[in-house]
């Protein structure tokens, strides 16, 4: 892998990593990822499975009927106490193990007597639980201020309880409440210690985050209402078991409270995802009720400490941010949905089956999102750019129209794609180019060549939609039918070859330096040939190997004997001879190779054939003299077409040949093969 190679794919790695996690560490900080940790809490208890009668508790509501069935001024807000006393002797007679009042008794009863009664129904029940309020604490006096209820009925009660939710700005309560500086513990607390729940004795202890585990939406609990505990009616009084064995909460229902007061209503994770309606708030006593459960059965939900969160969070950014930054944009989503499934299910897992939980919905919802978007965007822009430059490099090689085609179907260009194809192949030269170039310095050289070459392309080649392989020294080396199909390869490639021999002849590429002038000779040939991309590691180039591009390059290299400009093989030309004018050079058996070859000359386009046709007609006739061991008048007839087209090249080669050839040693089943002994 090369520097900027390595640069660049590091770069993306880090980057990507680098953004999702500090993405997430900030948002672990408490005041900015409190809605999206809420939420994690939120969904988590919403979702996991209903708890049916989660434990012995009831609760007794003093809703809007029993204020109305038991003649309670509604608007005041405030009950008889001689009501409470009598539900206190209906629960010690239905069995109930114990009552906790949410209702704070601060003053007297103005008849003394009815206070008496009721403390003495609370001393005879035994295990009452009444309420007190808290105040914030005062930071300089470092205490809270207690309202506790009137003296004679905090002396009869077992304990003692904050009322104190501690809901946060949602009007959702999700931690237990507890408060060092208090004096009393809450009214769950209490409630749960008289029940002999096992509970943290230290101070360090009492203080750990509790978070509440919902057993389901408001009025789960087993409740009833409080005028029908006292109705005499069997037929609207509850069952005599529905108390027995269990702990019983008494206290307002949220909907039935006076206007003049403060709402005790909070909201529930399972109705933070339900539209508005009746059900979505639930009685503070109906929380108090959960929290004393979650400390008797010992289930409360344990938040991970910020240590655990943060390494996971750092560890989750590090892995998405880098890991989804190496693949491409589809596998990018699938990996990331994986991801996000994955995390979801664990937390569910964690949540459900050990009553931990964690800020998740950072990976799920920020995370995996930024690490995706990173990915798609970054890689995006990267194969963007990278399939620009491929069109610009692919463009060195082949016509603007197949550069589309391409772009389409890149895997025309992997590395390691080769088959073999039947190509038509054109390889071109400067004749005498090596003399030539020593008398120019290395700018005008450079100057010329790079003006050739341009000209040779986008002029020649490129216009019949030929791949430009390489460039060899002053040579040119080009195919047709790859990397896409060409059905009419041939045509293309002779039409190739004529743009070059006539373009390269203007006077803008002649240079004259003593003896020499500049002559492209262009040789062509059409044969199968494995074509594809070949190379090491770090380097590959599209390009062709066989017998057939040594048959092309030597094709080329004949035009330097005959004296031509531009040659082709019969496998060539006598497919499309019906397009183009060529004669018939001969045939010749090239070094390197067992059978002779038939070779012609390319001429021209059928519309310039009357021009030739003489010249070429009395070549022809002395080919076939020739072929026919009539050497004598094959040389008459070769002399005869130097006179109608001075300086033939194939005529004077011939010419010299049959005067250098031993005619006595010919095989029997010679038929004009001239054999070269020299590429």
């Amino acid at each position: 892998m090369n520097l900027k190679r390595f640069i660049r794919e590091k770069g993306v790695v880090l980057g990507g990593a680098i953004l999702t996690t500090v993405c997430g560490l900030i948002l672990c900080m408490d005041q900015l990822s409190q809605s999206i940790s809420f939420a994690s809490y939120d969904l988590l208890s919403s979702i996991k499975p209903l708890v049916h009668n989660p434990g012995p508790v009831a609760m007794v509501y003093m809703d809007e009927q029993s204020f109305k069935a038991l003649g309670q001024d509604y608007d005041k807000g405030t009950w008889d106490r001689r009501l409470h006393t009598k539900l206190l002797r209906k629960l010690k007679d239905y069995g109930a193990k114990g009552v906790a009042f949410d209702i704070v008794f601060t003053v007297d009863s103005p008849d003394p007597n009815v206070d008496i009664e009721f403390s003495q129904a609370i001393t005879n029940l035994g295990n009452v639980v009444l309420a007190a309020e808290w105040t914030k604490p005062d930071p300089k006096k470092n205490s809270g201020a207690v309202n506790m209820p009137n003296d004679r009925l905090s002396d009869a009660a077992a304990a003692l309880g904050i009322a104190e939710m501690g809901p946060e700005e949602d009007l959702m309560v999700r931690k237990h409440f507890y408060d060092h500086m208090a004096t009393v513990p809450t009214l769950a607390w209490a409630s749960a210690e008289i029940m002999g729940a096992k509970l943290p004795t230290t101070d360090k202890d009492k203080l750990r985050p509790r978070w509440i585990n919902y057993y389901g939406p408001p009025d789960h609990l087993n409740s009833v209402s409080y005028h029908k505990v006292l109705s005499d009616d069997p037929a609207n009084s509850v069952p005599p078991d529905f108390f027995k064995d269990k702990f019983v909460f008494v206290g307002a229902n949220i909907r039935t409270v006076a206007a003049t007061q403060r709402k005790d209503e909070y909201r529930n994770p399972y109705s933070r995802w339900i539209s508005q309606g009746a059900s979505i708030y639930m009685p503070g006593m109906d929380v108090q009720a959960t929290v004393f459960l979650n400390l008797l059965r010992r289930d409360w939900i344990s938040r991970l400490i910020p240590t655990q969160e943060h390494s996971i969070v750092l560890i989750a950014g590090l892995l998405l941010g880098a890991g989804l930054s190496l693949v491409r944009p589809w596998l990018a989503f699938i990996l990331g949905g994986a991801a996000m499934v994955i995390t979801s299910v664990a937390s569910y897992y964690a949540f459900t089956k050990a009553n931990a939980w964690w800020a998740w919905l950072i990976v799920v919802l920020v995370q995996i999102p930024i690490a995706l978007i990173w990915s798609i965007v970054v890689n995006s822009i990267i194969l963007f750019v990278g399939k620009r430059l491929m069109e610009q490099s692919v463009a060195m090689y082949v016509s603007p129209a197949q550069v589309k085609k391409i772009a389409q179907n890149p895997d025309l260009m992997k590395p390691g794609n080769a088959d073999k194809a039947e190509l038509s192949i054109l390889f071109s030269d400067i004749a005498n180019f090596t003399n030539i170039s020593e008398g120019l310095d290395s700018k005008e050289l450079a100057t010329f060549m790079n003006k050739y070459f341009e000209a040779a392309v986008s002029e020649c080649v490129h216009p019949v939609n030929g791949t430009v392989i390489k460039f060899i020294g002053d040579a040119i080396f080009a195919i047709w039918n790859a990397p896409e199909l060409q059905p009419n390869h041939r045509e293309l490639a002779c039409r190739g070859a004529l743009l070059l021999r006539d373009r390269l002849k203007a006077d803008e590429f002649t240079l004259r330096r003593g003896d020499y002038v500049t002559r492209t000779r262009i040789g062509l040939h059409t044969g199968v040939a494995v074509v594809g991309n070949f190379g090491s590691s770090t380097r590959v180039d599209y390009t062709a190997f066989g017998e057939n591009i040594n048959l092309a390059a030597r094709m080329e290299g004949l035009n330097k004997y005959l004296g031509t400009d531009s040659l082709v093989t019969g496998d060539t030309y006598e497919p499309v001879q019906d397009k183009f004018v060529a004669r018939f050079a001969g045939l010749f058996q090239l070094k390197g190779f067992a059978k002779a070859v038939k070779v012609y000359e390319l001429v021209g386009l059928p519309e310039n054939a009357a021009a030739s046709a003489e010249w070429r007609a009395t070549y022809a006739q002395a080919l076939s003299r020739f072929s026919e061991r009539d050497f004598e008048g094959a040389k008459a007839l070769f002399q005869k077409t130097i006179e109608l087209h001075p300086n033939d090249g194939p005529s004077l080669f011939l010419l010299k040949h049959i005067k250098d050839m031993d005619v006595s040693d010919l095989d029997p089943d010679w038929h004009g093969e001239v054999e070269l002994k020299e590429k």
